[in-house]
């Protein structure tokens, strides 16, 4: 399928797409439009965030709506709130020479106006799955007669703890119905309720957008973690013209550092979920205007925000999942326009990257964090090319000039220009002047599991824990390392050497952290198992066996 008009969408369809200026299908689109519009099959489609989707999904279910029909026709899930407003304006985009009504309910708006626009007509509701549990087990929510049930970024809404809510909505649906399923990974818990819920489904996948995006730099630097919002300032600071979004683990650190740069004379503010739907589209709508330079945000309060022309993605940590970075950095470098990727690291976060490298498809390039002098330097000739190219706009600039002149008698040209440097960077000047060098030198190779532990930061003394999971429970190196930054979110704790055996785990970690570690795992689950960490004298060397040999319990 070469563009739009080939795929015999309704003629009203293909107008509102032609005023989009939508020609050429993207590759998902070319794929699942095709199929959707000739088969009631059920369908599975892995594609990231950005590659079209709710054309692809959205224009046949247009397509083959009865516009006689009464009651609701698609129900659409999805993860957020900014998601399921961003899939409805789509969807109304699509509609404009149609009578079609698409509602969109989620939380934290009115639930009894979403109820009345429900009533009133609608053909599709876009919704968060708690809002729409919500609405069905209130009794005003039907949907007994639908035909399209859409799950979008169905590995999102399982990770948020949806599932509950999302089987049983699906429960509530009726057999016949054509189920569309799409997510970015395919998760065990994915396969599991594709085959509790869908009959036979066919299958369409499209490599990722953002591997092949050589528009996008993806780049590194290290420094140690007290260091870490420093080294920001400096990204900043080195970049006058920033536009981007700073990754935050969670809710907490996304305020304090949003704070940070706000005192600190940053135009930036926050974005996470504890904010009300008004505040976030105050916020959000700020940054879309660029009336903010750097908006500080949780991956999940990011979830449905797309912007366009953003010069730089941060990751104020390297995201545990390489699949949030690629969802991350796949929103700066867009339409032919360049754009960074920078992970700020700590030491011990360095022996990640080869696995990050190998599962995200990108190679990451060591850009060190600028000096003071440095970016003092950039600024002052960014700011004095500026001041050169500028002109005056709708004013006589020739009949202050006397006046002007009259102030500045007696100094040469080099001392007004002192003076100007003077006034607008003495403030920067002070900031900088005899900052340290903020740089780690880890010496970066790659490593094996086997031998994570060789090379730790000056300063880090590790000890030793297991827990009582293993590869018998689908462990991995990396899987640790993901629930224990979700299980200390407030902390930063360097990890050495992993062990994975068969039923237990070993794993060295920042010694200084280990009483909260051990608190922070006492309600901790995985899998539907609680979990246990405690403390070692001795770390087991890796048997195949899978027993423990050697080692003593801490009293």
């Amino acid at each position: 399928m070469q563009t739009f008009i080939e795929t015999g969408l309704r003629p009203e369809i293909l107008e509102s797409v032609e005023k989009l200026g939508f020609t050429q299908p993207t590759p998902i689109q070319s794929q699942t439009i095709p199929f959707l519009l000739n088969s009631e099959q059920d369908l599975i489609a892995m594609a990231q965030t950005g590659t079209g989707k709710t054309a692809a999904f959205g224009l046949p279910i247009l397509h083959k709506l009865d516009t006689e029909m009464v009651g609701v026709q698609s129900i659409i899930l999805c993860p957020t709130r900014e998601l399921c407003l961003q899939i409805t304006n789509d969807l109304k985009s699509f509609t404009l020479a149609m009578n079609i009504s698409i509602v969109p309910v989620y939380g934290g708006a009115p639930i009894y106006e979403q109820i009345s626009a429900i009533r009133k007509k609608c053909n599709i509701v876009v919704g968060t799955p708690g809002r729409v549990n919500d609405l069905v087990n209130r009794g005003k929510l039907n949907l007994s007669g639908i035909r399209f049930l859409v799950l979008d970024e169905a590995d999102e809404m399982l990770k948020m703890g949806f599932k509950d809510e999302m089987d049983a909505i699906l429960d509530q649906t009726p057999d016949s119905k054509q189920t569309l399923l799409f997510s970015a990974t395919m998760p065990p818990d994915i396969n599991r309720m594709a085959g509790k819920h869908m009959q036979n489904p066919h299958t369409i996948s499209v490599s990722r957008q953002n591997t092949s995006n050589t528009d996008i730099s993806h780049e590194y630097c290290v420094t140690s973690p007290p260091n870490t919002y420093q080294a920001l300032r400096r990204i900043a600071d080195i970049n006058p013209d920033i536009y981007g979004i700073v990754f935050c683990r969670t809710r907490q650190e996304t305020k304090d550092i949003a704070d940070k740069l706000m005192g600190d004379g940053y135009n930036a503010d926050a974005l996470h979920g504890d904010l009300s739907q008004a505040q976030r589209d105050y916020v959000m709508g700020r940054f879309r205007n660029r009336n903010l330079q750097i908006l500080v945000a949780t991956d999940v309060a990011a979830r449905g925000l797309d912007v366009d022309n953003l010069t730089h993605v941060i990751h104020y940590h390297l995201p545990d999942d390489p699949e949030n970075y690629i969802h991350r950095s796949g929103r700066t470098g867009r339409a032919g326009r360049k754009g960074k990727s920078i992970a700020i690291l700590a030491p011990a976060e360095t022996r990640r990257l080869s696995f990050m490298e190998k599962q995200a498809g990108h190679k990451f390039i060591h850009t060190p964090i600028p000096n003071g002098k440095e970016v003092f330097e950039k600024r002052l000739i960014n700011f004095m090319g500026e001041v050169s190219q500028s002109e005056p706009e709708g004013f006589d600039a020739d009949q202050y000039l006397k006046s002007v002149e009259m102030m500045f008698e007696g100094l040469s040209k080099e001392e007004v220009i002192k003076k100007l440097i003077a006034h607008n960077f003495n403030r920067l000047h002070k900031d900088y002047q005899g900052t340290a060098d903020l740089n780690v030198d880890t010496g970066r190779r790659a490593r094996t599991t086997e031998n994570r532990g060789a090379r730790r930061s000056v300063g880090e003394k590790f000890a030793k824990y297991s827990i009582n999971v293993g590869s018998k429970n689908d462990l991995r190196p990396d899987v640790l390392i993901s629930i224990i930054n979700r299980q200390t979110p407030d902390k930063k704790i360097a990890i050495g050497k992993i062990d994975i055996q068969k039923k237990v785990s070993f794993f060295e970690a920042d010694s200084q952290h280990e009483k909260h570690l051990i608190k922070a795992f006492r309600r901790a689950r995985y899998k539907g198992m609680s979990l246990m960490v405690q403390p070692m004298d001795v770390m087991p060397s890796k048997r195949s066996s899978g027993k423990r040999n050697g080692g003593k319990w801490k009293n």
